[in-house]
């Protein structure tokens, strides 16, 4: 089956897109009364005005609310997982490879659950941020179809240059919400993300029925399910721990560990050696011996009684923070999972969204450590970045990497920087400056 994206139209905008550039700079200038604006479509304008007493930045990246675990058992529960594969089948039919548009499914508060579609499309999107897990209301990003649609409650179309955030102007979008059928409470909101083919008529009326009949699925299988109720699940028994934790190590050397429960904060600064103890539990999660434990932080299967005496010391600096994160012995291990910064980054990377990974990355992990395990995992988070972004970043993420400590000494960043560059862009003198004094070294 062809795909309803295959079939390009040109659709003229109702202002140039020149006029709407230069009514949007009038507007951040502060220029809001400037006769431009009358030339933009009330519809985005009136949106670029919220954006503005939102405070949201021109060029800001939209916040990961979502990190991967939280994601996972959100979306399992949303009452949109079960119209999942409808979505694909309505806007995807036949494979999404060559769909030409990213296609996402997002809850009521404007954070993406589930982006799919063409692949190139979702690695060039994924740089602005358009990610699983990220926030896409209009206070969060400005004008876009997913948070304009939300925040009007009806379908909306946004064309290029119509993006409050200048970093989302290359693209088009058409996004609807979706209702519960009986309450007409906002379930969540379809958006198709693309070239000019995203915003025709027919994208529209197409989004528009997805959204129709999403709510009719839900109605229908809801009244399946009163027809023939199933069997009341068993209560549980054993009580369910609630804490949640990141260990926050890029960039610094004494670790900050960020605990929240059902009813309180505590954001706890590490030193170094507790720093790395928890960190390598953090990344074995299965556990780890005393002995293996002994020889990935201290370098020496046989400093178990050294071991041991630190593992005791942070016993105690957890039970005053965080008691659910006191490790277990036997293996050594932690009972509550710990996030890391340095995971998140990983994460961001697996679902290609490279301008936000480079962005999260704050520097090395605990640059300063010199224990084995700490330097390999240093080395696995470096590496996934570095090669993630030279096999998909654009030059514009790429060249914001060179300005790092870990890219501003790679010959080969720079090169590759410097192969994508148009031939008379201003930066190339720059770097080939660079690449010169580096060869020369």
């Amino acid at each position: 089956m062809s795909s309803p994206w295959s079939q390009r139209r040109e659709v003229s905008p109702e202002t140039s897109r020149l006029l709407i550039e230069r009514a949007h700079e009038e507007l951040l200038a502060g220029n809001a009364g400037d006769e431009r604006l009358a030339d933009v479509r009330a519809l985005v304008r009136e949106s670029w005005r919220r954006s503005l007493e939102s405070l949201v930045g021109a060029e800001a990246l939209p916040p990961l609310d979502l990190d991967a675990d939280a994601l996972d058992e959100y979306r399992r529960l949303h009452p949109l997982a079960g119209v999942i594969e409808m979505v694909r089948g309505l806007l995807l039919p036949g494979g999404s490879d060559d769909s030409g548009v990213a296609v996402a499914v997002g809850d009521a508060a404007g954070r993406l659950l589930w982006v799919e579609g063409d692949r190139r499309v979702r690695t060039l999107t994924g740089d602005m941020g358009f990610v699983e897990g990220a926030n896409w209301s209009e206070r969060a990003v400005g004008t876009s179809a997913p948070g304009t649609a939300i925040a009007l409650d009806r379908s909306v179309q946004i064309r290029g240059a119509e993006h409050f955030n200048r970093l989302v102007q290359p693209w088009s979008c058409t996004a609807a919400p979706v209702h519960d059928p009986e309450t007409r409470r906002l379930l969540g909101v379809i958006d198709v993300t693309g070239g000019i083919e995203a915003v025709t008529p027919q994208a529209q009326l197409l989004v528009d029925a997805t959204a129709r009949a999403i709510e009719g699925e839900l109605l229908v299988a809801r009244l399946r399910a009163r027809a023939d109720p199933a069997p009341p699940a068993r209560r549980r028994t054993r009580r369910v721990e609630a804490t949640r934790a990141t260990l926050r190590v890029l960039g610094r050397d004494r670790a900050l560990l960020e605990v929240a429960g059902d009813d309180a904060e505590t954001v706890s600064e590490l030193g170094p050696r507790h720093a790395e103890l928890l960190l390598m539990l953090a990344v074995h999660r299965q556990g780890l011996s005393a002995e293996r434990l002994g020889e990935l932080v201290y370098g020496d299967v046989e400093a178990t009684v050294t071991l041991r005496a630190e593992m005791v010391r942070l016993r105690k600096v957890l039970e005053r923070v965080a008691p659910a994160l006191v490790p277990e012995s036997r293996p050594y291990r932690l009972g509550v999972e710990v996030e890391t910064d340095a995971h998140q980054v990983l994460s961001l990377l697996d679902r290609g969204a490279h301008r936000v990974a480079l962005a999260a990355y704050r520097g090395d992990v605990l640059p300063d450590s010199v224990a084995p395990g700490i330097e390999a995992f240093r080395d696995t988070v470096r590496t996934a970045l570095r090669e993630a972004l030279m096999a998909e970043a654009s030059v514009e993420v790429l060249l914001a990497f060179a300005e790092t400590d870990a890219g501003s000494v790679d010959v080969d960043l720079l090169r590759l920087c410097l192969s994508m560059l148009p031939p008379r862009s201003p930066k190339r003198a720059g770097l080939v400056a660079r690449i010169e004094k580096l060869q020369a070294e």
